[in-house]
């Protein structure tokens, strides 16, 4: 699931979620409320500084949600446990990008570990490690994203559509494009089936493992 919070021309913050889905809500619930009236709920995403606090905020909300659960009934922490990455940018700094765990602390990106994965991640990052280049534009970025979403659809029946897509520019401080990839999106199944098509003449034209 994917939740985003903008105050144009000073904010934009987006969270991605993935895990319990009682804990995940209860999380964004709580950030929500506290953005609707700051001065009573006091801290707010809409009102720290830095990005850095603001996944500060994020993980201190998360943990306190997990424990909370986890103490209102029968199961361990791991029951209730989720994994947010909370990116975006603040006026006077650049964009920033976190993976916060249930725990609560969190790693923030880096050109040695450029993006995040949450939820079922093993089938599509292998084509993400091979494919990522730094250099790539944001269109092949997405091109690369969807064959990784698709490897992870096609080996794991658990993991359905849609998928979400929000677009931010760097110091624009206002929410981009958002685009929601259906079952039935034509350049989605395009690609998907070009590049299935792609790895079968790729294998066929390999030699052959001898023994």
């Amino acid at each position: 699931k994917m939740f985003s919070w903008e105050e144009p021309g000073e904010r934009v913050i987006t969270i991605l979620t993935a895990g319990n889905l009682a804990t995940t809500q209860a999380v964004v619930s709580l950030l929500s409320e506290r953005t609707k009236a700051p001065q009573e709920r006091s801290p707010s995403i809409l009102e720290v500084p830095t990005m850095f606090q603001v996944a500060r905020l994020v993980g201190d909300t998360l943990k306190e949600t997990v424990q909370a659960q986890a103490n209102s009934g029968p199961g361990s922490d791991a029951t209730f446990s989720a994994t947010l990455i909370v990116g975006g940018q603040i006026a006077g700094s650049e964009p920033r990008l976190f993976l916060i765990y249930p725990e609560g602390n969190f790693i923030e990106a880096s050109a040695e570990n450029p993006f995040f994965q949450t939820g079922e991640t093993k089938y599509g990052r292998p084509i993400l490690l091979r494919g990522y280049d730094p250099k790539m534009g944001f269109e092949e970025a997405i091109r690369l994203l969807c064959l990784s979403f698709d490897s992870t659809l096609k080996a794991n029946l658990s993991v359905g559509m849609p998928l979400d897509v929000q677009v931010y520019e760097r110091d624009s401080f206002r929410l981009g494009t958002a685009r929601r990839i259906e079952h039935d999106d034509d350049q989605f199944n395009d690609l998907a089936d070009r590049w299935g098509a792609a790895l079968r003449n790729a294998i066929d034209s390999l030699p052959p493992y001898k023994f």
